[in-house]
């Protein structure tokens, strides 16, 4: 018969105190886990457990927010698409010029593709006229303002 273990508890009152401070400090659950001993599953759980939550300011990273569907489920909201509807609907609406898509007139190729350039893929890859497009994109976003409408289309109510 095995010799029971002494086991002190993991969560004790002065660890509880150093978790909820550190926790709002700011630090990350790995940050917060090597200060206190455990690990970074433990501190997850344990946050998870007291229902801590963050006012983040802004930062999109850590905040978790979900739609609701039309039969009453929610799902998580994808990052890109939190971000470029705040972008929407924190700025005034730009200024759109309404030109056609198909016109490539700055098209460039992949290596001369930059932040500065739209990444819109035109023709076929492999295709002796691929390229991208190259037109000047919306700032934060890898598209110009033709494309943009096109990759992003937001979906309609039924």
């Amino acid at each position: 018969m095995p010799a029971e273990r002494q086991t002190s508890p993991t969560w004790t009152e002065e660890r509880l105190q150093a978790l909820k401070q550190h926790f709002e400090a700011g630090l990350t659950c790995r940050e917060i886990a090597a200060e206190l001993g455990v690990s970074r599953n433990a501190v997850i759980g344990k946050i998870s457990r007291l229902a801590l939550t963050r006012d983040n300011g802004g930062d999109s990273r850590r905040v978790v927010r979900a739609e609701t569907t039309r039969d009453g489920a929610r799902r998580p909201v994808p990052k890109l698409r939190r971000r470029i509807l705040r972008a929407v609907t924190n700025d005034p609406p730009p200024i759109i010029v309404e030109e056609p898509v198909g016109t490539v007139e700055n098209g460039c190729s992949l290596f001369e593709l930059s932040k500065e350039r739209c990444r819109w893929p035109i023709s076929t890859p492999g295709a002796d006229d691929f390229c991208f497009c190259g037109s000047k994109p919306i700032d934060g976003l890898p598209y110009c303002p033709s494309h943009t409408r096109m990759a992003y289309r937001v979906a309609s109510a039924r």
